[in-house]
């Protein structure tokens, strides 16, 4: 690979990111409830996709098992935008997108158990480093927010829920290769269908958009964060090497740690930036992992959306 192809794969992948980031500033900012942004996301990128879909001309999945498991990878994904919201709503952006992204380990874990995957002692120094750092985070957390514990629960189940989710991404592909478009159709749908109860009984009230304006920002938030954000990570994975990967793909959650700070004024002591340095020094090295199978979840999209490019049937 080129010099200039390499900066413009790392460029887009960092734009990815940084996209993705900036998805947390809208959930902070908007008067809907979690689970209902949750909802409203995966709803308007649903459309998307499937639009995106039949105009190619992708081919949906036949197999009742495929069809499953992209649903049950929605319900998931739904899960875990839900509890990341509610997240950001009691710690902030940048601390919940940080506790987010510790599901590096849970894929670890789901491969160590499910996939018989062996743990290095890199990913087990990674994740002492990762448990230190989140020590180090909410020390001063908990001292002054009365909603630091739920934060912290939510954000690092969040991470859990995708990883459940890239992984049934994985099974899906297994039992029936599907192209990009119509799989996140059908992960979308499965997180819709998810979302409708408890929205409705926990986000009673905070459902519906209260001005254009809000309505505006929901189809930002499903187009942009869910479907080009996605589109940018996907496509520039596999043109990168893993030490690169690994280390931009950090840049979400410093992106979401620096609006939260600049923009939003939430304070940040020494000890927590100490510690959000600990932690995504552990999310790189949980990257690292030789023959790294942990990371290759993230090229599930990746290789679907490549190949999609070059297919319409």
């Amino acid at each position: 690979m080129s010099t200039t192809t390499s900066k413009l794969s790392a460029s887009g992948l960092l734009l990815g990111c940084i996209i993705f980031g900036l998805g947390s500033l809208i959930v902070a900012k908007l008067s809907l409830g979690g689970w209902a942004m949750s909802f409203w996301r995966l709803a308007v990128a649903g459309v998307l996709f499937a639009l995106l879909a039949l105009l190619k001309k992708q081919r949906f999945p036949t197999s009742k098992k495929a069809i499953f498991f992209g649903l049950c990878s929605g319900v998931f994904l739904g899960l875990d935008l839900a509890l990341w919201h509610e997240s950001i709503y009691a710690v902030g952006p940048g601390i919940s997108t940080l506790l987010n992204s510790l599901q590096i380990f849970f894929l670890a874990l789901i491969g160590f158990v499910w996939f018989s995957e062996r743990q290095t002692i890199l990913q087990l120094v990674g994740l002492c480093l990762a448990l230190f750092g989140v020590m180090l985070i909410g020390s001063p957390e908990f001292g002054h927010n009365t909603n630091a514990a739920w934060g912290f629960i939510t954000g690092i189940t969040s991470g859990a829920m995708l990883a459940a989710s890239m992984t049934f991404i994985k099974k899906t592909h297994d039992v029936e290769p599907t192209p990009i478009l119509p799989l996140m159709t059908l992960v979308s749908i499965g997180g819709v269908v998810a979302m409708i109860v408890p929205m409705l009984i926990l986000d009673n009230g905070q459902i519906l958009p209260t001005s254009w304006a809000e309505v505006f920002w929901i189809f930002i938030y499903g187009s942009v964060m869910q479907c080009l954000a996605w589109g940018l990570i996907a496509y520039f994975i596999p043109r990168l090497s893993l030490a690169v990967t690994g280390l931009l793909l950090l840049s979400e959650p410093v992106a979401a740690l620096l609006i939260d700070y600049l923009w939003l004024d939430k304070p940040i002591t020494g000890m927590q930036w100490l510690g959000a340095a600990f932690t995504m020094l552990a999310i790189y090295l949980g990257t690292m992992k030789p023959k790294n199978r942990t990371l290759r979840r993230y090229r599930f999209f990746a290789r679907f959306y490549k190949k999609s490019s070059h297919t319409t049937d």
